[in-house]
C-alpha cells in the first residue's frame, strides 16, 4: 500500500481501518515531506499491527527523484495530499500563497500519481484512492483558488477513470466535505455537516469495496453540491458562498 499525504488524519485513520478489516499488505510505504510526524504513525502501526513500514520523503516543492520510487509496487495507493492555504482577501492575491495552493493540490501532484498509474497500468491491476473536494464541485467565492485546484484535479481523476478502466484499474474519487481536522482548524464548521476522520475513514472504506467511481463522505454532500450546481449563474453570482 502507498500512502501520499502519510500525516493527513484521514490516510492514518483509512489506513488503520484498512488494517482493522483484515487487509494484508507485505509493507506499507508512507510518502512524507515530515519524516518526524510519520516515523511516530509507523510506529504506532508496528505496535498495534505488527505492519511493517517503510517511510520516502516525498517534499511535492522540491523535485521529486522518481529512481527512489521505481522499485515502489502496490495493489492500493491512497492520496490525501492537499493544501487549503490562506483564503482571506489578503491571501487570494498573494501570488505566492496561489502557487502553493495549485501546486499541491493539482500541478505538482499530478505527475506523481501519474507515475503510479503508469505502475498500476503495466500490472494490470490496481486501485488509486485521492481525496479530492466538493469545493472542486463548483467555484466559490470563500475558497475559489483552492476550489479551482481540486476541480482540476477531479477532472484528471475522471479521464484517468476512464482511461483506466479496460486497462483493469479503478480509480475512486473522494469528496470529504468537511472534516474535523489540522487543516480545518479554527474553521467555523457546521458539525451537522462536518465528520471526523474515523467517520471519514469508514466511508471512503465502503466506497472501495463497492468500487464506486466517486463518492462523498457524508450522503448529505451530495444533496447540497447538487442544489449549488443547479443554480443559474446570474443568481450564483449575487449568493454570498
Amino acid at each position: 500500500m502507498i500512502v501520499l499525504g502519510s500525516n493527513s488524519e484521514i490516510a492514518q485513520a483509512f489506513v488503520e481501518k484498512v488494517l482493522e478489516a483484515g487487509e494484508k499488505y507485505s509493507v506499507i510505504y508512507l510518502l512524507t515531506s515530515n519524516h518526524g510526524t510519520a516515523e511516530k504513525f509507523a510506529l504506532h502501526l508496528d505496535v498495534k499491527f505488527f505492519q511493517r513500514t517503510e517511510i520516502i520523503e516525498l517534499d511535492l516543492m522540491k523535485e521529486i527523484d522518481y529512481t527512489q520510487l521505481d522499485e515502489i509496487n502496490s495493489e492500493l495507493l491512497f492520496c490525501a495530499t492537499g493544501y487549503l492555504g490562506e483564503n482571506t482577501e489578503e491571501g487570494l492575491y498573494n501570488n505566492k500563497n496561489t502557487e502553493i495552493i495549485i501546486d499541491i493540490n493539482y500541478a505538482k501532484l499530478i505527475p506523481v500519481l501519474n507515475f503510479f498509474a503508469g505502475k498500476m497500468e503495466r500490472q494490470r491491476s490496481g486501485t488509486l484512492i485521492v481525496l479530492s473536494s466538493v469545493a472542486g464541485d463548483r467555484g466559490r467565492q470563500s475558497n475559489f483558488i483552492y476550489g479551482s485546484a481540486k476541480a482540476g484535479l477531479s477532472a484528471y481523476l475522471s479521464g484517468l477513470r476512464n482511461y483506466l478502466f479496460s486497462r483493469k484499474v479503478h480509480v475512486l474519487t473522494i469528496k470529504p466535505g468537511f472534516v474535523d481536522t489540522k487543516m480545518t482548524e479554527g474553521l467555523p464548521l457546521n458539525p451537522a455537516l462536518t465528520a471526523t476522520p474515523k467517520q471519514a475513514a469508514e466511508g471512503i472504506y465502503k466506497a472501495f469495496r463497492k468500487k464506486k467511481n466517486t463518492a462523498y463522505v457524508l450522503p448529505v454532500w451530495g444533496i447540497i453540491m447538487l442544489i449549488i450546481k443547479s443554480i443559474p449563474e446570474f443568481i450564483f453570482k449575487k449568493l454570498k458562498l
